[in-house]
């Protein structure tokens, strides 16, 4: 009778942090703000993971090798939503690897983020949807679906210049304003997500302010109804 050969035992000395900071501070903020987005376009359910400038882990090699670095923002649904992680670990994930990502661009990414990690994402963490976008430039927004035995095909904009993540049934395009009290100051803008009838996705207090300024329409004062 033939003995199964032991499948050898994961790595447990596993690296969370690079130590290597966002790019600036805008790509910080824009990095949360699509994460925050997120998670209030998927608030109806509880089975969906979004991760961060966080690693994925995806083979023992590149774990005692040390050959990682974690897409800036990324999606993956299906999964269990309440456990916490400090990096995305496909063999706790049942294989899974995140459906959908978003690079920020930099001077000092952009050729490995189109180049290597695309090929990355395409070939190996077979992820259906793979966006690039550089915060100081509102020109570089692009994206790819993948397609059975075509590999990545790129999206094309609509009138808007937004592009469809059919991943997640939204619309990732620009948006001008102030997040964090970083204003989209001359040509930037920010990238974020809009609903399948073109509505923004808006944060908790943007939701809020919007309340408010009905209630003035209305002719209510808002801060009166607060003190009562």
């Amino acid at each position: 009778m033939a003995i199964e050969p032991v499948p050898p035992t994961p790595p447990t000395d596993l690296v969370f942090d690079d130590g290597v900071p966002l790019e600036s501070p805008r790509h910080r903020v824009a990095m949360n703000l699509l994460i925050r987005s997120a998670h209030q376009a998927l608030r109806d359910r509880s089975d969906f993971y979004v991760g961060g400038n966080m690693f994925v882990y995806y083979s023992r090699t590149q774990a005692m090798n040390r050959d990682f670095r974690g897409p800036d923002f990324f999606v993956a649904l299906d999964v269990d939503g309440k456990r916490d992680r400090k990096a995305w670990i496909t063999w706790e994930e049942e294989g899974q690897y995140p459906d959908m990502i978003v690079e920020l661009l930099s001077e000092s990414t952009e050729t490995v983020d189109r180049g290597q990690k695309k090929r990355l994402y395409e070939r190996v963490f077979k992820t259906p949807d793979y966006f690039v976008f550089d915060p100081f430039d509102p020109q570089s927004l692009q994206g790819w679906r993948l397609h059975l035995g075509q590999g990545y095909q790129p999206l094309q904009p609509n009138e808007q210049g937004w592009l469809w993540c059919e991943t997640l049934q939204l619309w990732l395009g620009l948006w001008s304003g102030v997040v964090d009290r970083e204003p989209s100051e001359g040509s930037c803008a920010w990238l974020r997500f809009f609903d399948a009838a073109g509505h923004l996705v808006l944060l908790p207090e943007e939701k809020g302010e919007q309340m408010m300024e009905r209630l003035r329409a209305r002719g209510i004062d808002p801060d009166e109804l607060l003190s009562e």
